[in-house]
C-alpha cells in the first residue's frame, strides 16, 4: 500500500480493503489529530475525537466522493464533525441543572398553581433515578439520550423511567382534576 499514491489508496479504502485503511490512517492520522488537539486544547480529548474520525469514516466510507475532493479533505470535514459533538458533550457536563422545580411568580389562575404544586409534590415522591431523570429532562431540558449519558444509563432504561414517571404524574393530576370539578 506504501507504494500507492494518494488516490489509488483513497479508492482502495473506499471499496472496503482493510490495508487501505491502515494506510490511510498511517498517512492522515497525524492530520487529523492535530486538528481535534488545536480545536479542543486536551490531549485525551484529541485522542478520542481522532479515534471517532476514523471508525466514522471506515463505517461512513461510502459517503466518500474521490470527484468532489481529497480523502484527506474528507477526513477532515468528518474530524470537525466529531469535534462540534465533543465541545457540545463538554458544554453539556459543564451546564449547571436545576435540582428542584421552579413555579412561575404570577400564574394565570388558581388551576395552575394547584397543577404545580402537584406536579412538585409528586416528583418529590418520586424514588431515585426517576425523579432525577425527570428533573433533567423538564428542568435541565436534556434529551433522552443526554440524560443517558449524564447518568451512566443504558438509553432504554432513561426512557422507561421518563414514561412511567409521566403516568404516574398524569395519573395524579387526572385525581386533582376531578377532585376540582366536584
Amino acid at each position: 500500500m506504501e507504494s500507492l499514491d494518494d488516490d489509488e489508496v483513497a479508492k482502495a479504502f473506499a471499496a472496503g480493503e482493510q490495508a487501505a485503511f491502515a494506510e490511510v490512517y498511517r498517512r492522515w492520522g497525524a492530520l487529523v489529530f492535530t486538528v481535534c488537539l488545536r480545536s479542543l486544547g486536551d490531549r485525551a480529548e484529541a485522542e478520542d475525537a481522532t479515534q471517532q474520525v476514523f471508525v466514522s469514516a471506515w463505517r461512513g466510507r461510502a459517503g466518500y466522493r474521490a470527484e468532489v475532493g481529497s480523502l484527506a479533505g474528507w477526513l477532515v470535514g468528518v474530524a470537525r464533525h466529531r469535534i462540534a459533538d465533543a465541545h457540545a458533550a463538554r458544554a453539556r457536563r459543564a451546564m449547571p441543572v436545576a435540582t428542584e422545580p421552579v413555579c412561575a411568580a404570577s400564574p394565570s389562575h388558581d388551576g395552575d398553581v394547584v397543577s404545580r404544586v402537584v406536579v412538585a409534590d409528586e416528583l418529590a415522591r418520586l424514588g431515585q433515578p426517576q425523579r432525577r431523570i425527570l428533573e433533567l429532562a423538564f428542568f435541565g431540558d436534556l434529551t433522552h439520550t443526554q440524560i443517558a449519558e449524564r447518568l451512566d444509563l443504558p438509553l432504554g432504561t432513561v426512557k422507561s423511567h421518563i414514561r412511567r414517571g409521566l403516568g404516574r404524574l398524569r395519573d395524579r393530576l387526572e385525581e386533582v382534576d376531578d377532585d376540582e370539578s366536584q
